[in-house]
């Protein structure tokens, strides 16, 4: 066989080589980048090699050991190969250009031969097969099932000499062989997943906002969405029946605590619909048709809460503290709001939390969930040790709350407008003049 001939041939076996390299390399990552939750619909769906893609997913860790096998022989190989037979082509080339010495001319050939090899061993055996993998994912793995199963199959021997050895080193070094592909996102992970699908548009604004609250629903407790005490509306069964249904006909909620003369005796609880069919006269009282109060304790996850309202089949129950003291009350629809927003029926009066009051100023209800204050004004309140923006001027001030105290939040000053039982029921923020100038 003629040398150009036989040159030109080990060219070609490099370019396969370098193809064979970015074959390995698009398979591994598509490997790891499609789980095994996205699999199974295409099992469903009856997709072409899709139960050889399964069948790989579930060896994950063996599947990604076979493609680094292939990728290191491929690149073996191709040093082998590829660089001599470059380097024995370009050689006339530069003897056209006048170079004659022996060994400038081997440098230079071999040179530009493992430039160029390095060069297509990058482009096409690397890069390009690795970030088509990133964005064609379950595409590329159901091209590459049958041919890298059928390489799992062949070099099973070796692959497993080469995982046992590998797992005798780690053991060595105190760590332990298993793989971590497989291993569930944490919840911050999956935060991000979802805020990065949103941002490229595969969720729309409700479902991140949706999705999101459900992350949050499991972290709050009782405490933190209850009505509190004092805002408890409810009939005193000393009170004659009349002067409650007029309270009834005022408030208009659905439910009332039945209590003898305040929260501390809660007697049960009266569903308005209960009043339907029956005759309300002298001899009327409320404890034949009021249901037995349920109390929750203030630290219940709301998730807890849920399945107690299920069980139940009681929608309002009472919180309270470690001494029993009933400190508030809590509905569903007080649940259901931290998942999907406010729901307010068509006798919720539209009494926002807060309210813009000029420039860098706002007016916020004494009840407002820190939380909410936080997100909305950006004020550090990681130290404080309330639910509420009353309970945290509360903390800030170390005393009982007046009409025209002016509290320091860092950012913001806060004046108290309005206080009602001890507790600031409305406050004016405003942001410091120097951060006003700065904007």
């Amino acid at each position: 066989m003629p040398a150009w001939l036989h040159d030109s041939f080990q060219i070609f076996i490099a370019l396969a080589l370098v193809l064979l390299n970015g074959f390995f390399v698009a398979a591994e990552f598509a490997l790891v980048k499609v789980r095994a939750a996205r699999v199974e619909p295409l099992v469903s769906q009856g997709r072409p090699f899709a139960k050889t893609a399964r069948w790989l997913v579930q060896r994950l860790e063996r599947s990604l050991s076979a493609c680094q096998l292939g990728i290191t022989m491929a690149s073996l190989a191709l040093g082998w190969v590829g660089a001599p037979a470059f380097a024995r082509l370009l050689a006339p080339l530069f003897e056209l250009i006048g170079i004659r010495s022996a060994p400038l001319l081997h440098a230079l050939a071999f040179g530009a031969a493992f430039t160029a090899i390095t060069a297509l061993h990058l482009i096409l055996g690397e890069q390009a097969p690795k970030i088509f993998a990133i964005r064609r994912a379950e595409l590329l793995l159901l091209s590459c099932a049958v041919p890298l199963k059928v390489f799992y199959v062949l070099t099973f021997p070796l692959m497993a000499a080469l995982t046992w050895s590998t797992s005798v080193l780690l053991g060595r070094l105190g760590l332990e062989g298993a793989s971590e592909h497989d291993t569930p996102h944490s919840e911050q992970e999956l935060r991000t997943l979802l805020r990065e699908a949103h941002l490229r548009g595969q969720l729309t604004g409700s479902e991140h906002r949706l999705i999101h609250a459900v992350f949050e629903f499991d972290d709050m407790i009782c405490r933190n969405i209850m009505l509190p005490r004092s805002d408890v509306v409810f009939f005193d069964i000393n009170a004659p029946v009349q002067e409650c249904i007029e309270l009834a006909r005022r408030t208009k909620h659905t439910r009332y605590p039945v209590c003898d003369g305040s929260l501390d005796e809660v007697l049960g609880v009266i569903h308005v619909k209960d009043l339907v069919g029956h005759a309300i006269g002298d001899s009327f009282t409320w404890r034949s048709i009021m249901r037995p109060p349920r109390k929750v304790p203030e630290n219940l996850p709301i998730s807890k809460l849920l399945l107690h309202f299920q069980a139940t089949h009681q929608l309002l129950a009472f919180v309270v503290d470690e001494y029993g003291t009933i400190i508030g009350i809590v509905t569903l629809e007080n649940v259901l709001e931290q998942i999907i927003g406010d729901v307010e029926d068509e006798f919720d009066v539209d009494n926002p939390n807060i309210v813009p009051g000029g420039q860098g100023q706002y007016i916020i209800l004494g009840r407002t969930p820190i939380d909410e204050v936080r997100e909305k004004l950006d004020i550090d309140a990681r130290d404080a040790n309330a639910d509420t923006l009353s309970g945290l001027l509360t903390q800030r001030a170390g005393r009982i709350l007046t009409a025209g105290d002016q509290i320091d939040l860092g950012n913001y000053t806060a004046e108290v407008l309005e206080v009602r039982d001890d507790r600031a029921v409305r406050v004016r923020v405003r942001k410091h003049d120097t951060q006003l100038a700065s904007q």
